[in-house]
C-alpha cells in the first residue's frame, strides 16, 4: 500500500526539480534545442525567461506532481487490494513445538 502524501509530496518535489533542469538546459543551449515551446504549451501562462513565468512554472509543475500522486495512489492502493499478492501463513518451525 502507497501512502499517499508521500508519493504526492515527492511527485511534487520531482516535477519542481525535473522543471528547474529543463530552465537550465534551456539557458545553456542553443535556441533551436530549447524545451520553452513545450514548457509554455505545458504550463497555463508560463512565458519563457520572466520572473513572473519561472515562478508560475515552479508552483505548476509542483502541483502537476502533486496532483499525479493524489490520482495515482488511490487508483494504485484500490487494485492492490484487488488483485496484490496475499499474505501466506508461515509454517511451525521445529524449535516451536513442545
Amino acid at each position: 500500500m502507497l501512502n499517499t502524501k508521500l508519493v504526492a509530496w515527492s511527485l511534487g518535489i520531482w516535477t519542481t526539480i525535473t522543471f528547474l533542469v529543463c530552465v537550465i538546459y534551456g539557458l545553456v543551449t542553443p535556441q533551436s534545442l530549447r524545451m520553452s515551446g513545450f514548457l509554455e504549451m505545458m504550463l497555463p501562462a508560463f512565458k519563457w525567461l520572466t520572473w513572473w513565468g519561472f515562478l508560475l512554472g515552479l508552483v505548476e509543475a509542483f502541483l502537476y506532481g502533486v496532483y499525479a500522486g493524489l490520482v495515482f495512489c488511490p487508483i494504485y492502493n484500490l487494485l492492490h487490494r484487488r488483485w496484490g499478492p496475499r499474505p501466506t501463513m508461515m509454517p511451525l518451525d521445529a524449535s516451536s513445538k513442545n
